[in-house]
């Protein structure tokens, strides 16, 4: 996407170097703690953040990011806008939070036609603590956990209650280990507001054929060798329902399967 277009559809300012916004990017990260955007940001890619500091710029600089994106309004402190100028990266505001300016980039760039609410709406969203990506390779056993391991470090970071960080990290090995026996790959997308986290995984795999079967416990397609690591006793998804608040489960066969696992922080109404 053209940095130019994300301007466009954020209805951004332009505080530091407008004459790059024709630059390309390949990716989006939003998120406020800039040690995860030092540890799993890509190049080429731009952030959206509410910390309206240099050291937002600087650590989206060593990260190899083009542009930098302030949300609710703020403007740069402490010689920001001097970093960006000085080391060719686009900065902008936006009045947007972080939830409306991922619709609107999602929107933009799936082109999908979908309307995100207009500047000035009062309508209700949560703010979003904490958003990141990951992707899970399958079929190599030695890199198994390593997502669920992250997530877990990611909540214990920003101080969410160990006993619902257990429930999520279970959850997500049972899942993660779904992908290394079953699929070829998969996304993984973590989202945290004040009100729930959730955890999306969409794979490439083999699909279920039968997903109210799949939800028996001691139902398993896994092959002995699996077994003999320690899984496909047939109580995967039968946990992961076990241990979140809300579970979607969506497949279709040849094509892959999408968990979608939600776990309150408040409850629905509260």
């Amino acid at each position: 996407m053209k940095i130019e277009a994300i301007r466009d559809s954020l209805k951004a300012s332009v505080l530091a170097r407008e004459d790059l916004l024709g630059a390309e990017v390949e990716d989006i990260y939003a998120s406020d703690l800039m040690s995860d955007v030092l540890a799993f940001g890509l190049p080429n890619s731009l952030l959206l953040t509410g910390l309206a500091s240099q050291q937002s710029l600087i650590s989206a600089h060593m990260a190899e990011f083009k542009a930098v994106v302030l949300l609710r309004g703020k403007r740069a402190k402490d010689g920001a806008e001097r970093f960006a100028t000085e080391h060719s990266m686009v900065l902008m505001s936006t009045r947007l939070d972080m939830y409306d300016a991922c619709v609107r980039i999602h929107a933009l760039r799936d082109g999908n036609g979908v309307q995100p609410k207009e500047l000035g709406t009062t309508q209700a969203v949560d703010n979003i603590l904490l958003q990141q990506k990951f992707q899970i390779e399958g079929n190599d056993f030695s890199k198994a956990g390593y997502v669920s391991t992250e997530v877990k470090s990611m909540l214990k970071k920003i101080g969410v209650d160990p006993v619902l960080i257990r429930s999520v990290a279970i959850s997500c090995y049972e899942a993660e280990m779904n992908v290394f026996m079953h699929a070829l790959r998969a996304k993984v997308d973590l989202t945290v507001t004040p009100r729930l986290i959730e955890v999306m995984l969409t794979d490439e795999g083999k699909g279920i054929p039968d997903v109210e079967q799949a939800m028996q416990e001691g139902f398993t397609t896994a092959t002995d060798d699996q077994r003999a690591l320690g899984f496909g006793s047939g109580l995967g998804l039968p946990n992961i329902k076990r241990n979140t608040d809300e579970l979607q489960v969506t497949s279709e066969v040849g094509k892959g399967t999408t968990l979608v696992m939600r776990f309150f922080l408040q409850r629905p109404g509260s």
